[in-house]
């Protein structure tokens, strides 16, 4: 089956050019535009798209209200924010409002077609290169906490659920690891850290790594460097 996506962009020229890369692929279908985030409810409502191509900036009703709409109204369409660096402080908001994901306006085609396909699927898109420049912002946010084994009154209240071993794949979620990777990081198979990212979730309340991975910087779990 096609992943089927509604683009919501204000700016005619890079729809166009989003549908054109999107198209060409046997397997991704744009069912609808917007130009405005209003617009972007309206063809959410009307065909159900699996992902939404979300410009963060646009007159009327902004992506990020949009987003909050589409989230908190139990749809089960996913959201990928569309942003550049001077918007980092909206994007981060878009995240926290409930998008699966970011992406540069500039991001090679095929990154995008991928991002959208794992969208799809329910997982999250967490770039290490805009995580790093997006939450340098609020680094000065951030307790200071030490780094290297803690003492359980030095883990942050709302991580000392999780172990030691969660905690430090928490950690490579927030590097923007995949599960492969952090396989390799930790010398252990990926279906073990599946499950291990999976517990993280579930003890956290959190809904995707996006999720995960800001929990992680607004604790100070992380840093950016």
């Amino acid at each position: 089956m096609k992943v089927r996506v509604v683009l919501a962009d204000d700016q005619g020229l890079l729809r166009k050019g989003f549908r054109m890369i999107l198209e060409a692929e046997d397997d991704i279908s744009v069912v609808a535009e917007a130009a405005d985030g209003n617009d972007a409810l309206r063809m959410v409502e009307l065909y159900s798209p699996d992902v939404v191509l979300m410009d963060v900036r646009m007159p009327g009703l902004d992506g990020i209200e949009a987003t909050r709409s589409i989230t908190a109204s139990g749809s089960l369409s996913h959201v990928l924010i569309l942003t550049t660096f001077d918007l980092d402080e909206y994007a981060f908001s878009a995240l926290r409002a409930g998008a699966s994901g970011f992406l540069l306006k500039d991001v090679p085609p095929n990154e995008l077609v991928q991002a959208i396909r794992t969208v799809a699927r329910g997982d999250a898109v967490v770039s290490p290169r805009i995580t790093k420049r997006l939450l340098e912002k609020y680094a000065h946010q951030l307790p200071d906490l030490s780094e290297g084994d803690q003492d359980d009154d030095e883990i942050p209240a709302a991580l000392r659920g999780l172990t030691a071993r969660e905690r430090e794949v928490l950690v490579a979620v927030a590097d923007g690891l995949s599960n492969a990777e952090i396989a390799e990081r930790l010398f252990v198979s990926e279906a073990t850290v599946k499950s291990h990212v999976g517990r993280v979730l579930a003890k956290l309340g959190l809904r995707d790594r996006v999720q995960a991975v800001v929990l992680a910087f607004q604790t100070g779990l992380v840093r950016p460097s």
